[in-house]
């Protein structure tokens, strides 16, 4: 495969998959943490996908290329030896990565002890050519190519890129061989972003060890990744695909990462959502073919409209810490506004559902009490932290997406024919006069980032009175 983080200009056939483009700008612990309980990996995958190792790296010896090994990857380079750059921890981090794989298909890493791919790490292609390790059969790729359980990658500039670039096409060559990968590309693509996402956690040692983080948690995690900025890019300027198009999509262009994000983005949702991560898994252990879809659809509780809708907010609101569990979305119908009604807007939570209901043009005023802590403020004077709190108009301490932390926002889920569906706030702070702009339910949120829920507590006490 050649991969933008992928995408083939054309899925070439059987066990090649393609090209990973330039990238823009947790729960899985490290691999001895990597636990479940064991299914049978079948037959070991494609033998015809799945070539002897050892001849190739005599080859590359032969070449005097640099040929470093791990137990489940040789990676033959030319790029001269540069402290720091990382590249000798490539295998190792390989290995760690393979052990999480292997855990997220249940596959006993027993039964594939011996499973190995072959990697190039390319300065010089004409090198690689004239050496016999690049065949004339190879797609020009712009940064990675995998076929069967051998990949080559462009070197890159950055450290981080070019290991998730490696995990990438990594992960490709597992999927291939382990797995008689052959599904449609939303999910061809989005499992080998979703599997090659991670960080990299220091022991006690202080040697950085990989740790799976498909969502990631900071920016800094996945330097020049690019894929929630470009989410919040494209929702910003309309033009987000639907989930429906998503996964019926063919092959994206070469470098289109925009492709990358949204393929990612449908497997992160279906694999960590807690509506959908049991079916999912239960869908990946199963046939990996070209009817994935309708095989997925036709699962005893899958529902399809409910997961669009869930891509949907999903995309509406991803950033960094995104967390489905402290994010869930309870989308029932409330019960219409006839006399004031209570309800609460807890810190902790993302949109929270009041169980009141508008009709469209309705009109409420919505009044708030209390107060809620957001995190704590460290001062190296004071003997311990200060807790942070707000009241519904906001702290302007910080500011998320262009309002103070802190603030009461109101909102009502809009679809319309002329712009993407999303949460369209209606009112903000201690007093709001509401006005629906369609039929439905009246949800609520605390102001604040994602990632900086966890630490928050408290809620406000809400009053919804008709007007």
């Amino acid at each position: 495969m050649e991969s933008e983080v992928g995408l083939p200009h054309a899925l070439p056939g059987p066990g090649r998959l393609g090209e990973l483009g330039s990238m823009k700008n947790v729960r899985t612990p490290v691999p001895l943490l990597c636990m479940a309980i064991w299914v049978a990996a079948g037959d070991g995958g494609r033998a015809a996908d799945a070539i002897a190792v050892a001849p190739l790296t005599a080859t590359a010896r032969r070449a005097e290329l640099r040929v470093l090994e791990g137990r489940h990857l040789v990676l033959a380079t030319d790029r001269p030896p540069r402290p720091g750059d990382g590249v000798d921890d490539l295998p190792r981090i390989f290995d760690e990565a393979f052990a999480c794989w292997c855990v997220h298909y249940g596959i006993d890493p027993a039964t594939v002890g011996d499973w190995r791919a072959f990697g190039c790490l390319v300065v010089d292609r004409e090198r690689f050519r004239a050496a016999g390790l690049l065949p004339a059969t190879i797609p020009d790729f712009m940064n990675g190519f995998c076929d069967g359980n051998r990949f080559w990658m462009a070197d890159q500039s950055n450290p981080d890129y070019r290991r998730h670039l490696l995990l990438h096409e990594g992960a490709h060559a597992f999927t291939l061989t382990l797995r008689d990968l052959a599904t449609p590309d939303w999910y061809t693509e989005g499992i080998a972003e979703f599997l090659a996402t991670h960080r990299l956690e220091r022991d006690a040692a202080g040697v950085g060890r990989f740790v799976h983080a498909p969502l990631p948690a900071r920016r800094g995690d996945v330097e020049q990744l690019g894929r929630i900025e470009e989410l919040r890019k494209t929702r910003a300027a309309g033009v987000s695909p639907r989930l429906a198009d998503v996964i019926v999509a063919a092959p994206g262009k070469h470098g289109d990462i925009a492709a990358y994000a949204s393929r990612w983005a449908a497997v992160v949702l279906f694999a960590r959502h807690p509506e959908f991560a049991r079916l999912f898994a239960a869908a990946e252990r199963g046939p990996l073919d070209a009817d994935f879809n309708a095989r997925l659809a036709a699962l005893p509780g899958w529902d399809m409209a409910r997961a669009a809708r869930e891509y949907d907010a999903f995309i509406d609101d991803v950033d960094y810490g995104y967390d489905f569990d402290r994010l869930a979305i309870d989308w029932s119908p409330g019960r219409p506004l006839v006399a004031p009604a209570a309800a609460a807007a807890d810190a902790a939570r993302g949109w929270q559902n009041t169980g009141v209901a508008l009709q469209a043009g309705g009109r409420c005023r919505l009044t708030s009490r209390g107060r809620v802590r957001l995190g704590t403020a460290h001062d190296p004077a004071a003997p311990a932290a200060t807790p942070i709190e707000s009241e519904a108009d906001g702290i302007s301490l910080g500011w998320y997406r262009g309002r103070p932390v802190g603030t009461l926002l109101v909102a009502q889920w809009v679809e319309t024919a002329t712009e993407p569906p999303g949460f369209r706030i209606l009112g903000t702070g201690a007093a709001a006069e509401i006005t629906a702009a369609t039929a439905g339910p009246l949800f609520v949120r605390v102001n604040d980032a994602p990632g900086d829920r966890a630490d928050n507590a408290g809620a406000y006490a809400l009053t919804i009175a008709p007007r």
